[in-house]
């Protein structure tokens, strides 16, 4: 069984009136890409900062490496690496520099800092760029950069909050394979993102958190199977009256039925003809239809439903 290396319990943070976290209870293994979700105001930031020890917290226990977490815990700080949101490297320094001073915060032997710095320049493929200033890189480049300087010291556990927030699509693909790279090494990850897409891509399990909650946790299949919709079929038609939709509304494992833009949706609940059921209808109907598309469930589906909100509208 793999070991535990976070484990958060019964964890309370209040700010003043308002609980930011309740009870929160978390565990991650090694090995995992641990996916984090939640819409804004959800808690996630808070306990990723109470996870660092950057936060009091009221109540509850942290345990990071099977070590009490604490402000001044260094030996299980050395082996974290965290990459925010918000890019965090100097203006003044050169690529180069910058990686070599935040490895310098873990790392004091010189020889070993240099080949360390080596490393992470060769990861992110900034060799190119080792003497630009940061101003002079793009924002794919930068967002590089802040993972360098975040991973040089090879950390065991790796927090990356949104480190795609944007960046074009061939620097996000180069950012996800990376940090795809660094679980093969050996790297445990916990992944905030609002792009489910890349959730769903990278990550091996993932906690739904809401109001400082942990209100679902699992795959992304185990998750998947704990909503209703299991599938949607979307149908291109011209127009549509209230006496078909009603017939379509009354097929087996069929509870919503909307149609908006020549756009029929219809959503589905278990069941593994209702396809060909809806089909059937429309051409009992006599209605001409143009493409159909049938989708299962995705993650923001899950999010949805479970929290009430898509979670890019929660951004």
């Amino acid at each position: 069984m793999a070991e535990t290396i976070v484990k958060i319990e019964n964890l309370v943070k209040r700010y003043k009136d308002l609980i930011a976290l309740d009870h929160l209870n978390l565990e991650i293994k090694q090995g995992e890409v641990y996916g984090l979700l939640g819409p804004n105001g959800s808690g996630k930031s808070t306990t990723i900062n109470c996870l660092l020890s950057l936060l009091a917290f009221d109540k509850g226990n942290i345990e990071i490496f099977g070590e009490k977490m604490s402000p001044d815990n260094y030996s299980v700080k050395k082996n974290i690496g965290i990459i925010m949101q918000n890019v965090a490297v100097f203006d003044e320094l050169t690529v180069y520099e910058n990686i070599d001073y935040f490895c310098g915060l873990y790392i004091k032997d010189k020889e070993e800092r240099r080949k360390c710095v080596e490393d992470a320049i060769a990861f992110v493929e900034l060799d190119e760029f080792r003497k630009f200033y940061p101003k002079k890189l793009s924002g794919g480049l930068l967002r590089r950069l802040n993972i360098a300087c975040g991973i040089a010291h090879k950390p065991e556990l790796i927090i990356l909050d949104e480190p795609t927030v944007a960046v074009d699509p061939q620097s996000r693909n180069k950012i996800l394979e990376g940090i795809q790279q660094l679980n093969r090494n050996g790297a445990t990850i916990i992944y905030t993102s609002h792009y489910m897409e890349e959730v769903e891509q990278i990550c091996t399990r993932i906690a739904i958190i809401d109001k400082g909650k942990k209100i679902a946790e699992g795959t992304k299949e185990e998750l998947k199977k704990m909503i209703r919709n299991t599938e949607t079929v979307t149908i291109e038609v011209i127009d549509i009256d209230d006496d078909v939709k009603n017939k379509i509304s009354g097929l087996p494992h069929v509870y919503s039925v909307e149609f908006s833009d020549g756009k029929l949706e219809v959503k589905c609940s278990d069941g593994k003809h209702n396809l060909i059921r809806i089909l059937g209808v429309l051409q009992e109907c006599g209605l001409n239809f143009g493409r159909v598309y049938s989708e299962l469930p995705t993650l923001n589906d899950v999010f949805l439903e479970i929290t009430g909100t898509a979670l890019r509208d929660s951004e």
